[in-house]
């Protein structure tokens, strides 16, 4: 039966498409599952549940943008959650998929991002700074949709000198525009929509179209780390600021 909900003014939805699992959220894979119970544990509503599942998400799900399989498994949420680390577009979709195992109505929002902050050789690797469908949950939580990102973890957010996006299930959580030093980070340059399910079709054209060398190798430099580039980057630049 169609869950339907009727959020303040908006008409009657239909939240069915945001509740059931779909080949790339895979919400009814039993470690997912299992997963999301032990991270909501203690979370009275689901508001308070959807702000544990985030941090859940944020955190224990390392950021990996040097290891992007571009094959529907990659992109589904149980593969995230079974390697422990994923990029944006990944732990977006575990985020979601681990929402909706709670019964808690989920989807998926994109956008492109210029990012001021990306390392040296990660630029090299994508020949561009600009970011595209970049990938964000979101969350229905007291009658209104709430957009989290979990992309960055917190021991990242840390080396890169990046202040860790905070969520509190009623105020949206997006990238912040300046670093901790000030610097320009993140910088939304184009929305593309919301999504049922990750629109992988789409997705994969458009990494084509932006970055077919890059795409051809897998997103896998020959070297890097990037943790650890975020950290020189950082210590670089706050050098350079106290000459």
């Amino acid at each position: 039966m169609a869950v339907r909900v009727v959020a303040g003014d908006e008409a009657e939805q239909d939240f069915a498409p945001y509740l059931t699992p779909t080949p790339f959220l895979d919400s009814d894979n039993p470690e997912i599952e299992v997963f999301a119970a032990e991270a909501a544990e203690g979370g009275g509503n689901p508001r308070e549940r959807a702000v544990r599942l985030y941090y859940a998400v944020r955190d224990r799900i390392r950021y990996d943008p040097y290891d992007i399989t571009c094959t529907a498994e990659g992109f589904r949420a149980g593969h995230c959650l079974e390697v422990g680390k994923g990029f944006c577009v990944t732990k977006a979709a575990l985020l979601a998929a681990a929402a909706r195992a709670l019964a808690i109505p989920s989807r998926l929002g994109y956008g492109d991002v210029r990012n001021h902050l990306a390392t040296p050789k990660l630029i090299e690797l994508m020949g561009s700074d600009l970011f595209v469908f970049h990938g964000y949950t979101e969350l229905f939580l007291d009658g209104a949709w709430v957009k989290a990102t979990p992309a960055f973890n917190l021991s990242l957010c840390t080396r890169f000198g990046v202040r860790p996006l905070e969520f509190d299930g009623r105020t949206d959580s997006l990238f912040h525009p300046y670093d901790t030093a000030g610097r320009k980070h993140m910088e939304y340059v184009a929305h593309r929509g919301s999504f049922a399910d990750v629109p992988f079709d789409q997705i994969m054209a458009a990494f084509a179209q932006h970055y077919g060398s890059a795409m051809s190798r897998g997103f896998r430099p020959d070297h890097g780390d990037f943790a650890a580039e975020a950290e020189a980057q950082r210590l670089t630049a706050e050098a350079d600021e106290t000459r």
